[in-house]
């Protein structure tokens, strides 16, 4: 929480009026490390994220914590945006789990973490549309499309890539996200060595509309390890709205032409 208090206030004193931590910003590792640090959602974090957005006038999404959910045994990946007044202004459960095979590491977030079920829209006081997500939400266009339709126009997306999938896959979809959907995306990704052997790639990026990358940190190469930072850029939505007349893909959508297979085979 130092850390995060430190690096956001260095962001707003350079300008940011938008802020977004990484996710599990306040604990990653095994499941003991987990159940540990989660807490409710008027708990410690958001408390602090809370204050502190007001004291500082920003928007700030508090990237996602473990959240306690009264009587249910699992936990759940919760990211919360909180307004320039200090008040919660939208609460995002992630939706998909990330049950997966990487690098000789076997990961099963649903083992712990429940999934939430609703696309969650935001606002910032400026009155930009915010879409919300998390890590593993990146690799499900469907979620980001939604969104756009919607009418977001930012999409954050605190996360915690691992080194391999950081290295391999990152930026290229992160990039596709905000190229298909027009979107600016605002990606914060965890760094370096974390317990239980877990160790995260970095490059937190900001990406425009267009497929621009506008400002990228440094990623945490292939040892253990990387820096803690931040990075800024100007988001310019009229630039945005330049590239959605010019080139119209989500008003050229044919959702009548569009349904689901019955059966999704993998």
């Amino acid at each position: 929480m130092a850390v995060a208090d430190r690096l956001t206030r260095a962001a707003a004193a350079d300008g940011a009026s938008l802020i977004v931590l990484p996710e599990k910003w306040t604990a990653m590792g095994a499941e003991a490390d987990l159940r540990a640090a989660a807490e409710p959602l008027d708990g410690p974090s958001v408390e602090w994220a809370c204050a502190l957005a007001g004291e500082l006038g920003v928007d700030l999404v508090a990237g996602s914590i473990l959240e306690v959910l009264p009587g249910r045994e699992k936990l759940a990946n919760t990211s919360v945006h909180v307004d320039p007044e200090g008040r919660v202004r939208a609460v995002y459960r992630k939706i998909h789990m990330f049950d997966v095979d990487i690098a000789g590491r076997s990961y099963r977030e649903s083992e712990l973490e429940e999934p939430g079920s609703e696309i969650v829209l935001s606002e910032t006081r400026d009155g930009v549309q915010l879409g919300m997500s998390i890590c593993y939400d990146l690799r499900f266009p469907e979620l980001f499309r939604i969104l756009a339709v919607k009418g977001a126009r930012v999409v954050v997306m605190p996360a915690a890539f691992t080194l391999q999938t950081t290295g391999d896959h990152w930026e290229t979809l992160v990039r596709a996200r905000a190229i298909e959907n027009q979107v600016f995306m605002v990606a914060a990704n965890q760094v370096g060595a974390h317990p239980a052997g877990q160790h995260s790639g970095g490059r937190s990026m900001i990406v425009d509309p267009w497929g621009v990358v506008l400002a990228e940190a440094p990623g945490s190469g292939e040892q253990p390890g990387g820096s803690e930072g931040y990075v800024t850029a100007e988001l310019d939505l009229e630039r945005q709205q330049e590239i959605r007349c010019n080139l119209p893909s989500l008003a050229n959508r044919r959702p009548s032409a569009y349904a689901w297979p019955e059966e999704v085979r993998a």
